[in-house]
């Protein structure tokens, strides 16, 4: 059986194989169900014990060999005329597909990076699915805040411990776990709220977050850095004003405005003519957040900030309906292209 077999081997590799005919005649004769493989599995099972695994490895070798031939041949089709079916024109012309501009949020995902790291800002990401700690209880939120009703945070039925994450928030815990002040970081990331879907919301949105954490931090170093991304990011006539606000995480906190760049801070529609659009919420970091990643708020400050994309990339190209960043709709999209 055995020389039956490397004999098999042998003519299966010079056999002659041309057309989608030869293939299909080629199959049904070693891989049939009345074809020459199965007769030797058949003929297998009268091999003597001691004989077995030889053979086998070698019935092995011819399957392969067999399967090889026809993945030869199909790798080649269409490769060369003589496999060219009634069917196919090889001289038709190829369809050019022409390359897709880069997403919008992508655009500004990345050139928010780029301004922060030119002040020395490194970039983390983690993941989107949360525990209440490092969503919630660490970031000083007391039990009754309503991002923890059920009806703006999507839990897991089964574990309530267990959640969507919120805001990127969780990741700059999970830094001041991990790391020992000085810290400067910046936290792009996908979030999620329960909310009705419209032209100014959605369930899903994207966040960037910032913290800086050292000695000697102050309200004054937050207001500068927000100012140096405002006009790097809206032009450097761009003029901030903060207004106080209220975040469990952070103490003071303020809303960041930026002169409309659209009318100039003289008033239209998109700013609802008060020449102010509001971007971003920052504040100093609460000491009880520095405490509770084991950071000692005698020694340290720090300030922290977040913004959505959505709402920086709706203002910077002038786009009024946020639900346009989930359509993929190329009418859409192709306005972008050439943007880096």
């Amino acid at each position: 059986m055995l020389d039956k077999i490397n004999k098999l081997i042998l003519e299966i590799r010079d056999a002659s194989i041309t057309t989608k005919e030869d293939l299909e005649q080629f199959r049904i004769h070693y891989q049939g169900r009345k074809g020459i493989l199965a007769a030797l599995f058949e003929e297998f099972k009268n091999v003597p014990n001691d004989q077995k695994k030889e053979t086998g490895k070698i019935l092995n070798d011819l399957k392969m060999a067999i399967q090889a031939r026809i993945d030869s041949f199909l790798g080649n089709a269409g490769s060369t005329p003589e496999s060219a079916t009634a069917d196919q024109d090889l001289t038709r012309p190829v369809t050019y597909m022409e390359p897709g501009p880069r997403h919008p949020l992508s655009i500004v995902r990345n050139r928010i990076i780029e301004i922060f790291s030119r002040i020395g800002y490194s970039v983390a990401e983690d993941r989107e699915i949360e525990d209440d700690w490092h969503n919630f209880t660490a970031l000083n939120f007391p039990e009754e805040h309503p991002a923890r009703d059920m009806q703006d945070t999507f839990f897991i039925e089964k574990n309530p411990d267990i959640a969507l994450r919120t805001h990127t928030s969780s990741v700059q815990i999970r830094t001041m776990e991990k790391n020992k002040p000085p810290i400067r970081s910046i936290f792009p990331g996908r979030v999620f709220r329960n909310e009705a879907i419209s032209a100014r919301a959605h369930c899903i949105f994207h966040q960037v977050e910032g913290l800086s954490v050292d000695t000697d931090v102050s309200f004054r170093d937050l207001k500068q850095t927000l100012l140096y991304f405002a006009q790097e990011m809206f032009g450097e006539d761009t003029q901030i004003r903060l207004r106080p606000s209220y975040f469990p995480f952070t103490e003071p906190s303020g809303e960041m405005d930026v002169s409309c760049n659209i009318c100039g801070g003289k008033g239209c529609n998109i700013c609802k003519y008060t020449g102010w659009v509001e971007i971003l919420g920052c504040g100093m970091v609460d000491p009880a957040v520095l405490d509770n990643c084991n950071i000692d708020s005698e020694i340290y400050t720090g300030f922290a900030f977040g913004m959505g994309i959505e709402r920086i990339t709706m203002l910077k190209y002038q786009i009024r309906d946020l639900r346009l960043f989930f359509e993929n709709d190329l009418r859409f999209l192709n306005q972008f292209r050439g943007e880096i």
